[in-house]
């Protein structure tokens, strides 16, 4: 999936187009994803991959989202100790997820 991951931003960035790249970062206790899970979303909402699913990937899509507008590189916090509404399952851990905009506009492009 990494590979797949790295193909997306490629062509993205081959295209011009802006992505958001969030990246797990670290965490602690039971998670759906560890370290280095990867998902890419894209300026209309769509995305690529995955950091996990559920209520906390929509919490980190909305930052995704959040930062398209700003360009400002951000850390999400994502608990999953609390039990939530609905069907979803508590994991038990926290995870901390990178949020940055990759491609026009961004500080990725001077580099």
């Amino acid at each position: 999936m990494q590979g797949e991951i790295y193909r997306e931003i490629a062509g993205a960035l081959e295209r011009r187009e802006p992505i958001v790249l969030a990246t797990v970062a670290r965490t602690r206790g039971s998670t759906p994803r560890k370290t280095g899970a990867k998902m890419v979303v894209r300026q209309d909402g769509t995305f690529f991959g995955t950091i996990g699913g559920g209520c906390g990937e929509a919490e980190v899509w909305q930052e995704a989202m959040t930062a398209f507008e700003d360009g400002k590189p951000r850390i999400v916090t994502v608990d999953l100790t609390q039990p939530t509404d609905g069907d979803d399952k508590i994991c038990g851990g926290v995870m901390d997820v990178f949020v940055e905009r990759i491609g026009q506009g961004s500080d990725a492009d001077s580099v």
